[in-house]
């Protein structure tokens, strides 16, 4: 219990720094490194800020996305929680409506949910992503389609 509110406080933390720099202009975190991997479309960025381990079992990064870059479809067997701090973009679990999510929204990923987030067109996208680990790490599926999404393009 005292781990899950040290992780709670932390990125509530994270979400106050990202506020004051936003005020500021300046960023909290760099970038991170160009993502390489093939689970996603578009230009991502990747910064991990903790690696789950055994006493903090979330991983938390920031993520920084080029407009239209998205994720594939994914599941997260702990869940996920996304703290959209720049731009906005999509959100869709699976057989369930796009949702379209902007700066300062909270985004909860129940576990095992099948879903996918990415940028929208138009706009550049970032978010601090909480991911606790202990139940195993993101299995990825396949690529998201035009047709999930085309009515909001």
């Amino acid at each position: 219990m005292r781990t899950k509110l040290q992780i709670v406080a932390f990125a509530v933390s994270l979400l106050f720094t990202f506020q004051a720099q936003a005020q500021t202009g300046a960023a909290a975190f760099p970038k991170g490194e160009l993502s390489t991997d093939t689970h996603h479309t578009g230009h991502i960025w990747l910064n991990e800020l903790n690696v789950g381990d055994s006493t903090f079992d979330s991983s938390i990064a920031v993520a920084t996305y080029d407009a239209g870059a998205k994720l594939n479809w994914h599941i997260h067997p702990g869940g996920q929680v996304l703290l959209i701090t720049e731009g906005a973009g999509y959100y869709q679990e699976r057989g369930k409506p796009v949702r379209i999510v902007h700066k300062g929204d909270v985004i909860k990923c129940a576990p095992g949910v099948e879903h996918w987030h990415g940028a929208l067109p138009n706009s550049s996208f970032a978010y601090i992503a909480v991911t606790p680990t202990q139940k195993g790490k993101t299995i990825w599926l396949e690529p998201v389609r035009d047709k999930d999404y085309k009515s909001l393009k």
